[in-house]
């Protein structure tokens, strides 16, 4: 009840905000602080909201950011004495028999749990992540209200999109975040994708340590995200080409979405290496939809407009009509990166795909039934990662042969890759370098 009181209450502010503070400001910096404050989904949402553009109105999106940025600094953390007893609970036995040494302050705090910095009885420095006790309520309260999640999901498609199939797949994402084990194997799988490849780096997991509540790799260091927006252009390209091999190879030779782009789940390493963290929200591809996206993907890189249309039209299922033709446009507008390679992806593009896909919404809405098809509900978090991987490659700020990039992984994975040996699970991925 106080969780949906104090959004509440954060809804009617902001609203009085729009309407009486020139700037929005006030209210800007309220929301932040309701969504910054509160963990689960609320703060979820929070975060998104923080570095996808388009979704804060323009006028308040400074104040928004800074606000979210000072609570997420010192977000909420659960006490060691919790942290310790979740851990010695989870892998079985004392802290002090597991680590030669632990540290109770954490390196960084979430919304589902914080990272402990530890070191390995063999010497390993490495990275414990535990979940934040309550966590598991604090999302089921959110989940079970459906209130919580319509202006997210009419956003992206209106009650007329099969919201309760959406609503579906959103609650089976974020439960999935909610369990270490299976984010330890779906790490695995994406080391086993990129091995050999010394841009893409994937923490080596740690097995012996890990559990449904507790996540442990070894310890990445390097540049920050905002560190890396600050270094030179060609700094830049190379890591935002690293960053476009991982999603999309991922996606199309993986057949898994990594659909949370939030910048401060990326390490930045010299000479075009980039360490990605965060496993948790992963949308598994079924195979037929990735042979059919994958179509659509070759047509962009061949600039033909007409296979493109007809590759989009299989993709989705798509009735003729004047919801198609929108289908048509709004997906050719998210391939620009491919059509005009190289592209300089702007804040301003990534915020008009926001904008577009709220106005194709609105329009499907009105369109005849006969012409109405409902878009796959997995596009919830198709488009969460479109929008919010769009606003984290533009604040790198450079140009980009996006294309290029596509066609080196697709040529690469037809040739026989050696499999990663079976024996060194944990030794998958090369030794992160410190910067």
């Amino acid at each position: 009840m106080g969780r949906l009181a104090r959004l509440a209450a954060m809804g009617v502010k902001s609203g009085a905000g729009a309407l009486l503070d020139r700037g929005g400001t006030g209210s800007a910096k309220y929301a932040a602080e309701v969504l910054g404050t509160l963990r689960g989904l609320a703060a979820k949402v929070g975060q998104m909201a923080s570095y996808v553009d388009g979704i804060v109105p323009e006028g308040q999106r400074e104040a928004y950011e800074a606000s979210m940025k000072a609570l997420q600094a010192a977000a909420p953390r659960s006490s060691p004495a919790e942290i310790r007893a979740c851990v010695e609970s989870e892998l079985g036995a004392p802290i002090d028999s597991l680590f030669a040494r632990w540290s109770d302050e954490p390196l960084a705090s979430a919304s589902i749990g914080q990272v402990h910095v530890a070191q390995l009885l063999d010497g390993r420095e490495v990275a414990v992540k535990v979940q934040h006790p309550g966590v598991v309520q604090a999302i089921e309260s959110d989940l079970a209200n459906a209130g919580i999640l319509e202006g997210f999901v009419g956003a992206l498609g209106g009650k007329r999109f099969e919201t309760k199939k959406m609503f579906a797949v959103i609650r089976a994402r974020f439960r999935e975040e909610l369990d270490y084990e299976l984010e330890a194997t779906r790490l695995s799988r994406f080391a086993q994708l990129h091995f050999g490849d010394p841009t893409v780096r994937v923490p080596r997991l740690v097995r012996s340590h890990s559990a449904r509540r507790v996540l442990t790799t070894e310890l990445a260091r390097g540049w920050s995200f905002d560190e890396a927006c600050a270094a030179p252009a060609d700094a830049r390209r190379a890591w935002a080409e690293t960053m476009w091999r991982f999603v999309f190879k991922g996606t199309l030779r993986g057949s898994m979405l990594n659909a949370d782009p939030h910048p401060g789940n990326y390490i930045f390493h010299p000479e075009g290496a980039v360490t990605f963290l965060d496993y948790g929200c992963i949308q598994e591809v079924e195979e037929g939809h990735r042979a059919r996206a994958e179509n659509v993907h070759r047509a962009a890189l061949a600039r033909d407009e007409q296979a493109f249309a007809l590759a989009v039209i299989a993709l989705v299922k798509a009735k003729p009509g004047a919801l198609e033709k929108l289908a048509v446009a709004y997906t050719r507008r998210c391939f620009e990166p491919l059509f005009r390679s190289p592209y300089h992806i702007l804040r301003s593009y990534a915020a008009v795909l926001v904008d577009e896909m709220k106005d194709m919404a609105l329009a499907a809405r009105k369109v005849p039934a006969d012409e109405f098809f409902p878009m796959p509900p997995d596009m919830v978090f198709v488009n969460r990662l479109q929008f919010g991987f769009y606003s984290v490659l533009a604040r790198l700020d450079v140009e980009v042969d996006y294309a290029a990039v596509h066609r080196g992984f697709l040529a690469a994975s037809a040739a026989p890759r050696a499999p990663m040996p079976a024996s060194r699970e944990e030794e998958s991925t090369p030794r992160t370098r410190s910067a």
